[in-house]
């Protein structure tokens, strides 16, 4: 990877697109200090830290921007929401799924309706941020304050998605990717300074903090190799395709493979889990009910649904609560590996696809039979793959749950930050190899 790296930079080209995104991912850090017009910063944070409020995964996501409440408060949450919601809505309305099949010039109208998709979700957002803080804009949440905050913050969601996209136009890798994975990595400092104070500053010997580092790093070693696994791991189907005579020649006969990915749905699964179940959590704390597993009812619940209780061993497990929490989260990211997967994977299509190709799979009939085998095969494949997703998730909520260690970074955010980093780097190769490409077509 470094020699990749070290040798992209030699290119002219490829050189100027690394710095054009190293440059816009600086804009995005920069624009999460700078605080939203009409808000008061330092009442609303002081509020946040007598409330004990964990923001946890949607700070991740935000960098950091939604605790400040800067500009770029939403990030580019809403664009991904948009994102996912239009390619849900590609199997229920035809017409978007004509487009879908229309090549470039569908893409373009598919991406046209999830921009304005994403500013009617900004707009929706913000109007409700500047209602439920009302309390904390300046002169209160009148007309004037609530229309320039909610302008500001739509305003910082509009501009992030537009970087993003210049950023895949003229960078490297997914713009909006890479946004995100900045805003993940940006919260590394403060985990580290935590595992700092409480692990090596705070120990009471130079054994005990010692331990406590190999430790952390065997955690993030194991993690990132599983993630690793997962992410390159894939199931290859083999395909051969029938010789026939075109013109005066005789062509195909040669043998391919469907690459069937055993983590097929990616990271949506783990995000759509953990937003679901934090949603509920983060708008209770802010109604002042926090997570007690010896409270009442609702207080039982809210443990189930928050992750920073299902594995706090600080005073012993009293409940089966949060056991039920851990289970529900696997199930869910089951459940959401299995719907995505349907969504973006079609096995009816690709079986009249290898049929019309004159393809078929050795030992299977071309059609109806070839369909039933692949997703006889896809089942098996999302099950390992969403455990897999699920283990990788809860490794470091133990790690964290063992030492006491209230950590923003967790497995979901290891699964975003490698395959990100997988993605472009691959993308870089590419480049490389055009670059050589063209070179020896030159001479």
């Amino acid at each position: 990877m470094f020699k990749t790296i070290r040798d992209a930079f030699k290119v002219k080209e490829i050189r100027d697109r690394l710095l054009f995104t190293l440059i816009c991912l600086v804009i995005v850090r920069l624009g999460s200090l700078v605080p939203a017009p009409s808000f008061l910063k330092s009442v609303y944070t002081d509020w946040l830290s007598s409330k004990s409020i964990d923001l946890g995964f949607l700070n991740t996501l935000t960098g950091g921007s939604f605790e400040k409440m800067s500009i770029f408060a939403l990030n580019i949450s809403p664009y991904i929401t948009a994102s996912i919601i239009i390619q849900l809505l590609t199997i229920a309305i035809p017409k978007l799924e004509e487009l879908q099949k229309d090549g470039e010039d569908g893409r373009k109208v598919i991406t046209k309706i999830t921009r304005y998709t994403s500013i009617g979700l900004a707009i929706i957002e913000s109007i409700a941020m500047c209602i439920g803080f009302g309390s904390y804009l300046k002169g209160g949440p009148g007309f004037t304050s609530i229309v320039i905050t909610t302008a500001a913050f739509t305003g910082g969601a509009a501009f992030l998605m537009w970087l993003g996209e210049r950023m895949t136009e003229k960078g490297v890798g997914n713009g909006i990717s890479m946004i995100l994975l900045f805003n993940i990595v940006s919260s590394l400092p403060t985990d580290f300074a935590n595992i700092y104070t409480q692990y090596v500053k705070g120990a009471d010997s130079v054994i005990k903090a010692i331990i406590a580092v190999i430790v952390t790093l065997v955690v993030a070693a194991v993690t990132v190799v599983l993630v690793v696994l997962l992410q390159d791991g894939q199931r290859r189907i083999a395909v051969q395709y029938a010789k026939k005579v075109q013109g005066r020649k005789m062509v195909g006969g040669q043998s391919s493979f469907i690459p069937i990915k055993v983590n097929t749905a990616g990271v949506i699964p783990v995000i759509f889990s953990m937003s679901l179940m934090q949603f509920i959590t983060i708008i209770s704390s802010f109604a002042g009910v926090g997570a007690n597993v010896a409270g009442n009812v609702w207080q039982k619940i809210l443990c189930v649904l928050s992750s920073s209780k299902w594995f706090d061993f600080s005073g012993g497990f009293k409940t089966f609560w949060p056991t039920v929490g851990v289970l529900i989260y696997i199930g869910l990211n089951i459940f959401f590996a299995y719907f995505y997967t349907a969504i973006t994977f079609n096995p009816n299509e690709t079986a009249n696809n290898l049929k019309t190709q004159s393809g078929f799979i050795p030992g299977i009939r071309p059609g109806r039979p070839t369909a039933d085998y692949l997703t006889k095969v896809l089942n098996y494949i999302i099950f390992i793959g969403a455990v897999g997703l699920s283990i990788v998730a809860v490794i470091p909520m133990i790690f964290s749950g063992v030492f006491s260690l209230a950590l923003s970074f967790g497995g979901t955010s290891i699964i975003i930050i490698v395959g990100v980093i997988l993605e472009t780097m691959q993308q870089v190769e590419s480049m490389m190899v055009v670059r050589h490409y063209r070179g020896f077509l030159s001479e």
